[in-house]
């Protein structure tokens, strides 16, 4: 499958599941201390802070983008399979959304049934990573039993500090544990 193609089967699946489709923000971001965009989610900052209400900027709370991204952190490892200075990232949020939201099994689940049912890849060859926990925040047990209840077993659940901790952008702003899925190449 070709990245456009992929791209527009990721927006289709959740726009089909209520989302709107925002356009992607540009590389140089507004009102942020850092020089470039760097993640999906930091054009939703100032709702995800509840600075802004995504209803009434978007007529929704549950929102889709694909966001283009520039980053330098780790510009000596780009060139390999998982580093790149400039990609654009497919992500999904529920933005202030209590009664009818989701949170973390909801994006577990949108995550799950777009690569097994809408992209066909073989649930047995994923694994899964959580934030395994620190001095500042407790380890996302939460995600694991979430993992777990989707039929993966332990020994496809890694835990990781650093890797699975998302943010801030810049020197502050929204940031908290996050839950990776892996497919398994082989050899």
């Amino acid at each position: 499958m070709r990245y456009k193609e992929l791209r527009e089967e990721f927006l289709n699946f959740f726009k089909e599941k209520g989302h709107t489709i925002v356009p992607s923000s540009s590389l140089k971001p507004i009102n942020s201390t850092v020089l470039f965009t760097t993640a999906g989610m930091q054009q939703f900052t100032l709702y995800l802070t509840g600075e802004k209400d995504a209803f009434n900027d978007f007529g929704n709370n549950r929102l889709s983008s694909c966001q283009k991204c520039f980053r330098t952190g780790d510009i000596d490892e780009v060139g390999d399979e998982t580093h790149h200075t400039f990609f654009e990232m497919l992500g999904n949020w529920s933005i202030g959304d209590e009664k009818e939201g989701y949170f973390k099994e909801g994006a577990i689940e949108y995550a799950l049934d777009f690569l097994v049912n809408v992209l066909k890849v073989d649930k047995q060859k994923l694994s899964v990573t959580i934030f395994k926990g620190n001095k500042e925040t407790s380890k996302d047990d939460e995600a694991k039993k979430i993992w777990l209840k989707k039929g993966f077993p332990e020994n496809k659940i890694s835990e990781f500090e650093k890797d699975n901790f998302w943010g801030p952008v810049g020197g502050s702003g929204p940031c908290g544990p996050s839950s990776e899925i892996f497919y398994d190449k082989g050899e």
